[in-house]
């Protein structure tokens, strides 16, 4: 029992540290309790088969290809299309919206989707989207209409069956949800209120919106771009940008080449052509650089080119065929810890990053060697048509500031009929028992490959968020462990002892809100996979239904806003909203206490002990 209390908080401390990857140190807890001889092998395994996990997995497949063929996208903005300029009718409908995709596709899925409408709808409506992206990553963990909503709901489905219970139903979730979600819009209409301060108002009055200008002005472009004319000859005419090295050479990076069509003879019209390795440099072109101004400098004089003195402010707002955008990193991004020279960020997504949000700070020199980490924001430059393919990238990025004429289209995919055809099925298979959960999603997932709806199996696996399914995998057997060794019994024994005596309701109450402070510092699910079989056992020791004490749980896990860290939603808007750890504190914190006290007074009406 000690030895499971030891490798317990050991596990707990590194992922609150968040230096180790969370997978890695749930392999670790795993391999350290059948090490000790706690659990065989075979429980260290058995959490990998378990329909939780092939569930989630499927899941991730379905909730890809409802993205990938802009199903969610379409129906999002059109609903919030409804709201016009009204302010308050813009932040219900926010909430409603996304808390209802929520109920079906992951929470982060949800967030990447919604942000980038919500940003384009507030600025088209010219309201600070500062008091929407805040209740946008709260509403999505709002969303407990479904059995399938969040991984908590579906550990403690598997409790419950592991105990003989009755399982839940796929809508057992749905008054629960209700509350949450009254509860939710009730208490942020005003709190967020408090997210927009009046100097932000008054700067928004006079704004239209986020346009290529502002993004220009915001990163400090025009001070650092310039137009160099290749006027003469030099040793890097006809060389492509990879053999002349640049670059690395004189420290600036050349964003663009504009040259006259020579097809048209009387009359002036240009070619423009987004830079990448493969770009030739010719006589009378014009370069787009960006960089210090003593590089760009000495880079005119070694190669007698000449350079205008204004900002190059119109190459980047000036032409049609080009132009750029703000993508921000996802929390659970491949590139994350990677530096843009490692992921090759030109070959792999064919932009040029001109600059980087870093730590709340911009960044526009040395910026290839920036390690990237969740919540970044990067300015990118490209043609229309390579941002727009960024969007298809929400597993590792989404695209936020784009002109708020592009930002605000909406393409609707052939395959999106065929995706909600899918959708409903595996949804009408769940509610009437037809199939075993499972085997509804992944009929869904295969589907939705089979379809179309997903371009391959290749496109379905890197949809998968492995990182997520390996850490709860590897931390279900921490269940087992606390039955081998009686930790729940002590734990639940302590909690029934200390406060089952003064009532179910003061048991209700201090399971829900231990589940709610560790939710703080480690995940969610794995915090779910811990407090789930001792309130299970703690509810059997009392003799009452064990029914509100685990959707104390499933509900305390997922009802965390009082930290930017706690669920990677609210990491994932914290740069776009420009929040600071306090915002969360003073909006997340109350909404947390309120949920609480609700939900201990609620759930017995609902799930009677």
């Amino acid at each position: 029992m000690n030895i499971t209390l030891i490798i317990l908080v050991l596990t707990a401390f590194f992922f609150m540290r968040g230096k180790v990857r969370s997978d890695l140190v749930a392999i670790c807890s795993m391999l350290a309790l059948v090490i000790f001889g706690i659990i065989s092998p075979t429980q260290a395994l058995e959490g990998f088969s378990s329909s939780v996990v092939i569930m989630m997995v499927g899941l991730f497949v379905v909730g890809a290809a409802i993205f990938r063929t802009g199903l969610a996208k379409m129906i999002s903005s059109r609903i919030l299309r409804l709201a016009g300029n009204s302010e308050n009718k813009l932040f219900i409908l926010v909430m409603l919206v996304t808390a209802a995709v929520g109920a079906f596709v992951s929470n982060t899925g949800t967030v990447a989707v919604m942000m980038p409408i919500v940003v384009s709808m507030a600025a088209s409506a010219n309201i600070d989207s500062r008091r929407y992206l805040m209740p946008l990553a709260f509403a999505s963990s709002m969303g407990l209409f479904t059995l399938i909503s969040t991984p908590p709901n579906l550990v403690i489905q598997e409790t419950l069956t592991s105990n003989n219970q009755e399982p839940l139903a796929f809508f057992s979730f749905a008054p629960v949800g209700f509350v949450c979600l009254t509860v939710g819009v009730v208490v942020l209409f005003f709190l967020s209120k408090l997210l927009v301060s009046k100097k932000d108002t008054s700067v928004n009055k006079d704004k239209k919106g986020r346009s290529l200008a502002d993004l220009v002005a915001s990163y400090n472009l025009a001070q650092q771009s310039y137009r160099i004319d290749v006027t003469s000859d030099s040793s890097l005419l006809n060389k492509t940008l990879a053999e002349s090295r640049i670059a690395s050479l004189y420290n600036i990076s050349i964003v663009k080449i504009v040259r006259r069509d020579k097809a048209y003879r009387f009359r002036k019209v240009y070619i423009e052509e987004v830079a990448g390795p493969k770009s030739v440099i010719m006589k009378d072109d014009i370069l787009y650089c960006q960089g210090d101004k003593e590089n760009i400098d000495r880079f005119v004089s070694d190669n007698n080119f000449s350079i205008n003195q204004d900002p190059a402010r119109e190459g980047f707002t000036g032409f049609q065929e080009s132009g750029i955008a703000e993508v921000f990193i996802m929390p659970n991004s491949r590139l994350i810890n990677r530096t843009i020279a490692e992921i090759q960020f030109r070959e792999e997504y064919n932009v040029n990053v001109l600059g980087i949000q870093h730590d709340r700070e911009y960044q526009m020199n040395e910026i290839k060697d920036v390690k990237l980490k969740s919540g970044d924001a990067l300015l990118v430059q490209g043609t229309w048509e390579d941002l727009a393919r960024l969007d298809d990238r929400q597993s590792d990025l989404v695209l936020v500031g784009q002109p708020l004429q592009e930002a605000s289209k909406v393409t609707l995919d052939q395959k999106a009929p065929i995706a909600a055809a899918i959708m409903v099925l595996m949804i009408t298979a769940m509610v009437t028992n037809v199939v075993a959960p499972v085997i509804a999603v992944l009929v869904a997932a295969v589907l939705m490959v089979v379809t179309g709806c997903l371009r391959n199996m290749k496109e379905a696996y890197d949809n998968i968020n492995w990182e997520s399914i390996v850490l709860i995998g590897a931390m279900m057997p921490m269940a087992a462990a606390f039955s081998n060794t009686g930790v729940d019994k002590l734990i639940s024994g302590a909690l029934v002892t200390y406060l089952g005596d003064v009532s179910p309701y003061a048991l209700l109450a201090g399971i829900y809100f231990c589940t709610s402070i560790l939710t703080l510092f480690i995940s969610n699910t794995a915090t779910a996979i811990l407090f789930a079989p001792i309130a299970m056992q703690a509810a059997l020791t009392m003799k009452v239904s064990p029914l509100p004490m685990l959707f104390a749980v499933a509900v305390a896990a997922s009802m965390c806003f009082a930290s930017p860290f706690s669920t990677p939603p609210n990491a994932l808007v914290m740069s776009a909203g420009r929040y600071t750890f306090s915002d969360y504190i003073k909006v997340g914190l109350p909404l947390q206490i309120i949920m609480g006290i609700v939900m201990v007074l609620v759930l017995p009406l609902i799930f009677p002990f």
